[in-house]
Parts: C-alpha cells; structure tokens; sequence
C-alpha cells in the first residue's frame, strides 16, 4: 500500500533516519518537459530548517533524477527520483526506544508489524512527504500543459482564520499565509506554542482552477471521494471538507444549490464537484492538520511491555505541521488531477479518436 494513482501513478520509499527517500513515478506521456529547477523548488518550500516557524533540521532535500528522463524530456518509462538524508540525529530518540509517544504512530506500527523503527517514527514520519512533493511536481508540470493550476495555503492557525484570501501572497509567505491582515496573529500563536514547548493545529485551503468537466470516475472512484482520501492519508490530517464542507449540512437546498446560467454556475458552494465528476468550476478543498504530536512536555504512555511510565521528548520538530503540510497538499492534489486526466480518456471515443487520428 505504498502506491498511490491508477494511471499516472507513484511509489514511494524510504524512511525518516534511513539513507534516503525516494519515489518512482509510472505513467508519465513521453515528450513531457521536466523542469527540473521547478521540482526543486517545490522541494524547497517543504523542507525543513527555514524559519523558526518549523522544525531546526536541516535538509537540502536535493532531487536526483535516476530514470525515465532524457535531454530533459520524458520518455514515457518509469521516472526514478531519490532524496538523500542530510542531518539525522538519532540519538534523540534514543530514549524512546522502548515508549510509545503518544500521538504518534508508534503504538500502531509496533502492535501491526511486532516491530518498529524508532528513529524518528522510520517509515511513519512526516519527511516521507518529501517524496509525494517530488513526485507532485511533475504532475503539475503535466497539468501546466492542460492549463490547470493548482493553489494552496493556510487559512486557519490555532484557531485564527482568514478572512481574506491571497494565493500570491502567501507563495511569498513564511508561513504561506493566505491573509496578511492577520498573519502577525498566526505567528505569534506558533511562536507562544514554541515558549510554552507546546505545539498548535492548522487548517490548509487548496483551489484547482482550470479544471475541465469531467473528471472522476464513478461509483468508486469520484474525485471528491479520491481528494478526501488522499489528503486523510497525509500525516496529521483529521477531517476534510470538499466546498462548503460541514457548512453545507447547517445550509438549505434553496442557498446550497448553485444554480446555473448559460454563463456558469452562480456560486460554488459544491466545490466544483457534482456527482463525484468535476464541474468545470474551481475545487476548492480544506484539509485539518492537528497539532503536532512531538511536543517537550512530560507526558503519560507505556512501553513495550505495555507498564505505565513517563517520558520527555528530545530532538526537532515542527510546531506546527500545517505549514510544511501546505506543500504537501498542493503536490496531492496535483497528483490525483493528473491521474483523473489520464483516467478522463477512456470516457468517450472521440478522447480516444484524437489520441489516435
């Protein structure tokens, strides 16, 4: 279960303290230009260590590109990428050989596998995204060809919400804040969490704009369902809202409908998703990031032989996780529309008909 996608699709590798992460991305059309200066930077704005805002640990998170890619150009084989660890410090989790954290997967993994990798979580831990980014990067280079841009930031931290929303102006944010009037808010909330060595939640808006009508593919694999999914999978993730989300069930048919015109629809409060199937209006999406779990207070757990104790974490870590997460939600959404655009061709012969006219 360590590969997401049906035809554009990708497998990642690695582990938190391991030598290296990587993916390996099946299904991308020859003759896709890789940007490879672009995927870096999508890199670059999820690793760590680049602000006081997230975790100290320092990582280049420099892609290498081992396959699938020649002159710069995709040759419709499998694109290989790797990532390698710079800065583990795994005598910080030394002390937790034998504890579960609590919040942490920890206790899952252990109790699933009858054993567990410690450092840092392994296989568990939140720098597995490091490859999703990797691999997003270049499903959105393939959505830039269709005209489909992809958007995220953060629109809610330790409670404090936006009131406004400006995509460009949070791609230049420190911490991609969507609403400048009350960013100072969100970071002096992130820096109290960070005096009282406490940790604070965060929620992420995603828009996709440019999306064609049509995409999803019913009964079992809609596209709201397959957003919902993929953005329940990342870490720390606990609820989702496609549109209006929970405030579409507080509504009436007669305001939640958005009725429609020979120009449009008059108002999105389904998110651009009827039926499963993309409308042709914008997706708008919010993911729900709780705190992050690794905070430096006592706290109660067991160990391995399940006796109670107590414990106190060390190491580095994000104080809040929706930040960095914002990245990661960008590049997942980017991955499930490029595979609902390669899944969209089997809809109708004349998609198969251009194709092979």
């Amino acid at each position: 279960m360590n590969t997401f996608g049906e035809k554009f699709k990708f497998t990642t590798f690695g582990e938190s303290h391991g030598k290296a992460l990587g993916c390996i991305v099946d299904g991308v059309p020859a003759g896709l230009k890789i940007d490879e200066e672009f995927i870096q930077a999508q890199m670059d704005k999820r690793k760590p260590g680049k602000s006081k805002f997230e975790t100290s640990r320092k990582e280049s998170d420099k892609v290498e590109i081992l396959s699938g890619v020649f002159e710069g150009i995709s040759t419709g084989t499998p694109i290989a990428m790797i990532i390698f660890n710079e800065n583990q410090k795994s005598r910080d989790y030394s002390n937790v050989k034998d504890l579960f954290r609590p919040g942490h997967a920890d206790f899952t993994y252990f109790h699933k596998y009858g054993l567990r990798d410690y450092r840092g979580g392994g296989r568990s831990s939140a720098r597995e995204t490091a490859a999703r980014v990797a691999a997003g990067a270049i499903a959105q280079l393939l959505l830039d060809q269709l005209g489909i841009k992809v958007q995220a930031g953060i629109c809610e931290i330790a409670g404090i919400k936006s009131e406004q929303i400006d995509f460009e102006y949070s791609a230049n944010s420190t911490i991609f804040a969507l609403d400048k009037d009350i960013e100072s808010k969100q970071k002096d909330a992130i820096s109290q969490a960070l005096k009282e060595h406490d940790s604070v939640g965060g929620a992420v808006l995603i828009k996709a704009s440019g999306v064609p009508i049509g995409l999803g593919e019913p009964m079992y694999h809609k596209l709201d369902g397959q957003i919902a999914a993929a953005m329940m999978g990342l870490n720390a993730v606990k609820a989702v809202e496609i549109g209006d989300g929970i405030e579409a069930s507080r509504s009436k048919g007669s305001k939640n409908n958005d009725q429609i015109s020979s120009k449009g629809f008059l108002s999105n409060h389904s998110g651009g998703i009827l039926g499963g199937i993309s409308n042709g209006d914008d997706i708008i999406t919010k993911v729900y990031f709780k705190p992050t779990p690794s905070i430096f207070i006592e706290q109660q757990t067991v160990n391995e032989q399940n006796e109670d104790t107590n414990y106190y974490l060390k190491g580095r870590h994000d104080p809040c996780v929706a930040i960095r997460g914002s990245v990661v939600c960008q590049a997942m959404m980017a991955l499930i529309l490029a595979d609902m655009v390669l899944l969209n061709m089997n809809s109708k012969m004349d998609n198969l008909k251009a194709v092979y006219n």
